[in-house]
């Protein structure tokens, strides 16, 4: 009897999760003048994950990511990007998810609903997540692997810059994908 309360009582005990931040991304692409791709990351983020089951299916998080480490591998685009034109970093400098629910699709992949927050604007969004395992690595450390990934307007969230080409196209297109995939350390 009391070896079962001990094991129902450590069953749902929330585990706390950091990012692993060398191992983990948030990458972005984007149109440039509908012919091709540009891509970036931001190399600054954070987060925190609470989940008391092992499959992770009542996974809660919060993630930001610092607008000022946006990287395109371009010093005047990437100051571009923080302009009013686009994120407005020296207003607001960060973007955050909160996770408001998870549904289980089977076979480890889930849906991810939650408030995306970008500039002044925040929106309900659901995202398509798989969770890759969870593992021990050659030091002790328990660590699980997810991948996140969609596409969202810009124009929802006030990231209006609308310059054409000299053809008509647009320089910069209205959708972007991003792919996160995230490591993260059982604390």
């Amino acid at each position: 009897m009391l070896a079962s309360a001990i094991t129902i009582s450590l069953s749902t005990y929330a585990q706390n999760w950091k990012l692993d931040p060398s191992h983990s991304k948030i990458n972005f692409t984007a149109k440039y003048l509908v012919i091709s791709d540009v891509d970036g990351e931001f190399k600054k983020f954070d987060g925190t994950f609470t989940s008391t089951k092992g499959d992770f299916s009542d996974l809660q998080l919060s993630v930001s990511a610092d607008v000022n480490s946006i990287s395109t591998e371009n010093d005047m685009r990437d100051k571009h990007l923080m302009s009013d034109d686009f994120f407005n970093a020296d207003k607001f400098p960060k973007i955050t998810f909160v996770s408001k629910g998870i549904k289980s699709l089977g076979n480890n992949k889930f849906m991810l609903s939650g408030t995306l927050t970008v500039r002044d604007v925040t929106k309900n969004v659901e995202i398509p997540l798989v969770y890759g395992g969870t593992v021990t690595d050659p030091w002790g450390n328990v660590k699980a692997g997810f991948k996140a990934s969609g596409t969202i307007n810009r124009k929802d969230y006030g990231l209006k810059y609308a310059n054409a080409a000299a053809t008509g196209e647009a320089v910069v297109g209205d959708n972007v994908e991003f792919i996160i995939n995230a490591i993260l350390i059982k604390q």
